[in-house]
């Protein structure tokens, strides 16, 4: 195996490697956004871009030329030369298997070098979908006090309310009842100035009746002085 082919699949390896870290169950998506935001990566990130678009340049170009290795050998003319020269058959085959397996090596790290950018770019969109949730949840929590306690302000409202309805209607009543025991009240003074009315004029009959009897009274005993006189 060449250097590039031994770079490639030392490449392949830490590929694997990775994306069995990435997608290893125990890490959460919002420890591997804190790994993701450690100082370092953010020294690499105006490098990362390029890196990343040069090593899938890179692969593809491998790639094409695994492409063009296996059907340099595949092809009829290398198969006739090594049906015609037995000593060359085992070398093309070898050729052969070789191309296929740098095929296969460029391939598998062209689609993991993919993959692991999309598992890197969905975990921390989970981590932040979390996080968003997480804060939706805190607020719904907030918002739920919230209106229970303005639930519970308002039955106190209502309450009060109804108490002071029923105060209300009780001083209603009483004001009711007061305005009756008025009436009755006036209509007992009417009453009594109107027996008072009847024993003042009673009265006033009663000293015009004494007066007249007085005077009578006072005509009898001059009439019986006159009678005594005359009679001495």
């Amino acid at each position: 195996m060449t250097l590039q082919w031994t770079a490639v699949a030392l490449f392949l390896y830490a590929e694997i490697l990775i994306n069995i870290f990435l997608c290893f169950p125990c890490i959460s998506a919002q420890r591997w956004r804190l790994v993701f935001g450690w100082r370092i990566w953010s020294w690499l990130s105006p490098y990362w871009n390029k890196f990343f678009f040069a090593m899938i340049m890179a692969l593809i170009v491998l790639f094409v030329d695994a492409v063009r290795e296996v059907q340099k050998y595949s092809g009829p003319e290398p198969m006739q030369e090594a049906t015609v020269n037995p000593n060359l058959y085992d070398h093309v085959h070898m050729k052969l298997f070789r191309a296929q397996r740098n095929l296969y090596i460029c391939g598998f790290s062209l689609f993991l070098w993919l993959i692991m950018r999309r598992v890197v770019t969905l975990l921390t969109q989970v981590a932040v979908a979390l996080e968003t949730s997480s804060g939706l949840q805190i607020q719904m929590e907030k918002a739920l006090k919230t209106a229970e306690k303005q639930q519970e302000e308002n039955q106190a409202l209502v309450e009060e309310e109804k108490y002071q309805s029923a105060a209300q209607q009780l001083v209603k009543l009483d004001g009711e009842k007061l305005q009756d025991q008025l009436k009755a009240a006036e209509a007992a003074v009417k009453k009594s100035q109107a027996e008072v009315e009847a024993m003042r004029s009673q009265t006033k009959g009663l000293a015009q009746e004494y007066d007249r009897l007085l005077k009578e009274h006072h005509q009898l005993q001059k009439l019986h002085c006159v009678e005594n006189k005359k009679d001495e």
